[in-house]
């Protein structure tokens, strides 16, 4: 009966799945649509009443083109997403053009009235004017006021004097916002990207055609323009808080409901194993070759870990470390580039490694030149980071022209998918060999009429899933509108990177427990399904919650607000599976040897609800990400969820594929020890002591003030703020010794050095 009810379970979930799957992308897919028809129109010309010509479409199209080259999202943001150092442009033009429109305005005005009153009309009559849409859909161009016109030639003239660093006064703020020493643009370069810059801002406060909201719904706010939070965005931040409240009692109901039904009868049918299998598995020559991947992880995590220290120094001293002049080799937009890739690229390579050594693992079936395909691939990997670190480097010194090169082989400028097309295809080209070693790996153990095949065939899903959905990436052209690059872009960043890799983690820490003999099939094939539902079903249509003020309608807002709030809930029964983790771990004496990975695996758990949970929900409603977008508040999200999650399961993997290929033996726990802690205190001092403090700070200024403000340079190098960036140097320490003592004990374990 017990057999029947769990083969029951497991259908229906499945068919769960497979509809709500169906459903969810489909919605995903039909809402995509409207951001291609409703994205803010890029207009062929903008000229004034009097007939000048102020930019042209291909000037927009073109300074977007320079901006991508100079490093994009990487050096400042385009509607909040991107780097946090220099401004946020569209925020920034937006601010400066007002004033200068408003100072126009009293100059030449002709009314005779005391001063405030006259200047509270003015400011009136340049919000009124900003504000008005005259894009004519007919000719496709924007017609401006000569006010407002003169107003734009005065921002251009800040943006010439800024990019191409011709003048001392210009010294200073370059040095604020970390650009290169020497590097600068020609005057039809800084013409293009205000062009780029202008187009933006204009899409941020003009009202959409027959309603009283901006393309971006009224953000960045500031109340000088008219942009403040409207209606909508309340509404959907209720509706989301109501909602995660009825998930989180929903789920803790029906998880207390079905604990005695499927969760607490764990124990395999033949009892918990009393020796350990992986053990006595035959290592074969495909797996042993996994073993130069997880050497390369620990160097790239190093590496990245180094690049991101001199990335968070750049802050407070601009163009240098302790007074080496860093900026010109190893610029800031550069050092960010390679910063939040490697953390992308690391933990990717260590989960393809896990797959590489895991499927023969679990088949017992090693295919003629396995072997072969994991050396060839390692080499193509190689040959990705390599050659796209190059291109990015070249690019942002100007060895490429903006066009057609930087797209190829240079630096796209889009945050986490900054590769050059040329390296994206090669990179989809690799994880699509990677689907094929692991799919012919697992091909005997799919045939085989077990309990556990259903769990194997979700590994395989989830697999096929890791290489295809990476081609969302290539869905963009050369010359993409803004809108619908971000839409695709949140499904490489979303969707693949924090939706399909951790399922395909999650089925296999399970089949791996199941094969261990520590976990029943039937409990864990329910468990994962189970859990990947609750998962999805929020996080698919969870994209939007990234979309809100990207050019996007109020419906995309809805969605993202309603279904990223359940992304939350599953997080809330975390004390349930940090129980289930220990009542694995402690049935035999064999399982001290995985304590360790054990105990990566737990900390995932921590941080899924701090990281993810808490800080990310912080962030995730509309009323909050609409001051907060941009601003530290989402680097403490970034850090804590991608390594406090990701990262310390893509560690926790690496050590339980090292279990078969080194010497447990000669494995020095005392440096485990020491890795572990320190990276959780490292990480916790990180978070809870700077990043955390300089977002709520900034917060406040950006509701106080306005957005512009709190990411300016005279509030980002001011004594609070710099201080608050100094105070994260003792977590920097920390993490590091965490760092050094991972990396000590691979190279320990893989040389098979005793312990002392």
């Amino acid at each position: 009966m017990d057999s029947y009810r769990s083969t029951f379970s497991i259908k229906k979930l499945w068919i769960i799945l497979t509809v709500s799957m169906i459903v969810m992308f489909s919605v995903l897919l039909l809402f995509g649509q409207k951001i291609y028809q409703q994205a803010p129109p890029i207009p062929q010309q903008v000229v004034s009443t009097d007939g000048q010509a102020i930019f042209t479409g291909d000037d927009i199209q073109r300074g977007q083109a320079v901006w991508q080259e100079l490093g994009g999202m990487q050096q400042g943001s385009i509607w909040g997403h991107g780097s946090y150092l220099a401004p946020d442009w569209s925020a920034d033009w937006l601010r400066r053009e007002a004033e200068a429109l408003l100072a126009i305005k009293l100059v030449n005005s002709n009314i005779s009235l005391p001063g405030q009153q006259l200047a509270d009309l003015a400011e009136i009559a340049m919000r009124d004017e900003l504000r008005t849409n005259t894009y004519n859909q007919a000719d496709q161009s924007i017609t401006i006021g000569t006010q407002r016109a003169q107003a734009i030639s005065e921002v251009m003239t800040h943006y010439k004097g800024l990019f191409q660093g011709s003048t001392p006064e210009f010294q200073k703020l370059r040095q604020d916002y970390a650009f290169p020493l020497h590097t600068t643009l020609s005057d039809a370069d800084t013409h293009a990207l205000s062009a780029f810059f202008f187009w933006s801002a204009w899409s941020a406060v003009t009202n959409r055609p027959d309603d009283d909201i901006s393309y971006t719904s009224n953000w960045p706010h500031d109340p000088m323009v008219g942009n403040t939070p409207p209606p909508s965005l309340y509404m959907w931040s209720f509706i989301s808080i109501l909602l995660l409240l009825g998930g989180i009692g929903g789920l803790v109901w029906y998880y207390v409901r079905q604990y005695d039904i499927w969760r607490a009868d764990m124990e395999p049918e033949g009892g918990f194993a009393s020796d350990d299998s992986i053990a006595v598995a035959t290592i074969t020559p495909s797996m042993r070759a996994t073993a130069k991947y997880f050497w390369i992880v620990t160097a790239l995590f190093g590496l990245q870990v180094l690049l991101g220290i001199l990335t968070a120094h750049y802050q407070v001293e601009g163009q240098g470390l302790y007074g080496l002049p860093l900026v010109d080799y190893l610029p800031y937009a550069v050092s960010r580039t390679w910063h939040t890739q490697l953390a992308v690229l690391w933990i990717a390579t260590s989960w393809l490694a896990t797959g590489l050594y895991v499927g023969p693992l679990l088949s017992g079936h090693e295919p003629k030149f396995q072997r072969f395909g994991v050396n060839f691939l390692f080499i193509s990997l190689l040959l990705i980071v390599v050659g796209s670190f190059a291109g990015q480097w070249l690019a942002v010194h100007g060895f490429f022209d903006s066009g057609t090169k930087n797209f190829w082989f240079g630096h796209q400028g889009y945050e986490y998918v900054d590769l050059g097309r040329f390296w994206q295809i090669y990179l989809l080209v690799g994880l699509l060999l990677w689907v094929g070693l692991v799919l012919r790996a697992l091909w005997p153990l799919l045939q085989q009429k077990t309990s556990g095949a259903s769990l194997a065939f979700l590994v395989v899903v989830s697999t096929v899933a890791i290489g295809l959905l990476y081609g969302a990436g290539l869905m963009w052209g050369e010359h993409v509108h803004i809108s619908v690059m971000e839409y695709w872009r949140w499904w490489v960043v979303h969707l693949w990177v924090e939706g399909v890799f951790e399922v395909f983690a999650t089925a296999i820490i399970a089949t791996l427990f199941v094969k261990m003999g520590l976990l029943r099939a039937s409990v864990a094939t329910v468990s994962v399904l189970f859990a990947t539902i609750i998962f999805l079903c929020g996080g698919v249509l969870g994209t939007f919650h990234h979309l809100y003020f990207s050019g996007t309608p109020i419906s995309v807002m809805a969605l993202g607000a309603t279904f990223s709030a359940l992304e939350v809930v599953p997080l809330m029964v975390v004390g349930f599976e940090a129980y289930n983790h220990a009542k694995i771990e402690g049935q035999a004496m064999w399982q001290k040897a995985y304590h360790w990975p054990f105990m990566f695996f737990s900390a995932v758990l921590v941080w899924n609800l701090v990281g993810a949970g808490l800080f990310g929900f912080l962030i995730n409603p509309p009323i909050a990400l609409y001051y907060m977008q941009g601003l530290t508040t989402t680097a403490n999200h970034g850090h804590a969820a991608l390594f406090g999650v990701y990262g310390f399961l893509g560690l926790g993997l690496m050590m339980y594929c090292m279990r078969g290929l080194t010497d447990i033996r000669h494995w020095n726990q005392r440096l485990l020890k020491v890795a572990f802690w320190s990276l959780n205190l490292g990480l916790a001092m990180m978070t809870f002591l700077s990043l955390l403090p300089q977002g709520l700070w900034q917060t406040y200024f950006s509701i106080k003030e306005y957005y512009a403000f709190a990411r300016s340079a005279e509030f980002m190098h001011s004594p609070v703020m710099e201080g608050l960036v100094w105070a994260r140097v003792p977590g920097d320490l920390v993490f590091s010794v965490g760092v050094i003592a991972f990396a000590l004990f691979v190279w320990q374990a893989f040389r098979g050095r005793r312990q002392s």
